[in-house]
């Protein structure tokens, strides 16, 4: 019996107050920022209206309305659910124009951070990300193709993204590989990959004949959310639930491992190259289904796992959690900046991208890790 109980307690040594207050706290701020971005638009509402739309008992107590949102008309015909629904105009607003651009920067957030913090253990170089490791240039260019070249394919753009980040990410390892890799070749071959990927990717404004089609470009080259709806969300969802969350829940403990180093990884078991090819998979599908919806959001996947480390600790079990939570909530507070800043201080009704502010955000961190290794190692 002593023996059981101290089995629970092994599995959950990791579960601790630290990490709940992390997680409880990124939640509120996500909760708080998303709130703030919903109180405004063109249809003008008080403060208090808006937070009482997203909380309305005719949402939440109707189950056949959640599934009309969250899994579609089709969907939720299938469950045998009525599709129709009476709301009021606030909430009909809230819910079918606002709120489903914070839901998807959430599932955005959420999957870049698990991304970046996978590619950093399976190359065990603090600096790895799916952006700086050329998946997320790699996704881009594959859906910048299917829109620009075989827009009758948009449909399938979640594959397409999948492939061009599974494409680029293997010819990076390719480059980098001298009979085994290391960080910096792997840092430097992304740059390039992702550099003649992002030079790909202007070339083929010359062969957009449509204005339409250059502007729905260049959002997905800067990452925006402008104009996400339900359909967005419903994209992303699948692979959040299906392969994301599964995927890193019963992959944590072999990430730990494999920052042992490969032999000590051999040493105990485990397949190295097998092992590090399916992680590398989840982390290749988390950062392409993010592209797909939101286009190529910048240090996301490199700015959040290390924030998460330094007030969890390294314990994947823990990071990985910290991470689910903080993902969301930086991607949020960020597209609420986005969306508002310029509206508010000019008046102007233009909207940045999310993928500048992130952008100006990760920059400079990204010098501060820089700078802050001791040890960069050989070329």
């Amino acid at each position: 019996m002593a023996e059981r109980a101290e089995t629970a307690v092994g599995r959950w040594d990791w579960f601790d107050t630290t990490l709940v207050s992390f997680c409880v706290a990124a939640l509120g701020i996500a909760v708080l920022a998303g709130l703030i971005q919903v109180s405004y638009g063109s249809y003008e509402m008080t403060l208090r209206q808006a937070w009482l739309s997203v909380f309305d008992p005719a949402v939440w107590t109707q189950p056949n309305v959640l599934a009309t949102f969250f899994l579609g008309e089709r969907a939720t015909a299938a469950l045998g659910l009525s599709t129709e629904y009476d709301l009021a105009t606030a909430t009909n607003i809230v819910w079918n124009i606002r709120l489903p651009r914070v839901f998807t920067a959430a599932l955005v957030g959420l999957s870049l951070s698990i991304s970046g913090t996978i590619f950093q253990a399976i190359t065990r170089n603090e600096l790895a990300s799916p952006f700086i490791l050329g998946v997320s240039s790699g996704a881009g260019f594959a859906v910048l193709v299917t829109l620009v070249l075989i827009p009758s394919f948009g449909f399938l753009l979640p594959l397409t993204a999948a492939v061009g980040g599974t494409a680029a990410f293997l010819l990076v390892y390719a480059i980098a590989w001298q009979g085994g890799t290391s960080p910096v070749r792997l840092v430097l071959a992304g740059v390039i990959v992702g550099t003649v990927l992002n030079s790909l990717q202007t070339a083929l404004y010359f062969f957009a004949t449509d204005l339409g089609t250059v502007q729905q470009a260049i959002s997905w080259t800067t990452g925006s959310l402008t104009g996400a709806d339900w359909a967005q969300f419903r994209i992303i969802l699948p692979f959040v639930l299906l392969v994301v969350v599964p995927g890193t829940v019963l992959g944590a403990r072999q990430l730990n491992v494999l920052l042992l180093g490969e032999s000590t990884a051999s040493a105990l078991g485990m397949r190295v190259e097998r092992m590090r090819f399916a992680l590398s998979v989840i982390g290749i599908v988390a950062a392409s289904a993010a592209v797909a919806v939101a286009g190529v959001v910048s240090f996301v996947g490199l700015v959040v796992p290390h924030v998460v480390r330094t007030v969890v600790g390294s314990d994947h079990k823990r990071l990985l959690v910290g991470c689910a939570f903080a993902g969301p909530a930086l991607l949020v507070v960020a597209d609420t900046g986005a969306r508002l800043f310029l509206p508010v201080v000019t008046g102007s009704p233009t909207q940045l991208p999310v993928g500048v502010v992130t952008g100006i955000i990760g920059g400079p961190y990204f010098l501060y890790l820089m700078r802050r290794r001791q040890q960069l190692g050989e070329l």
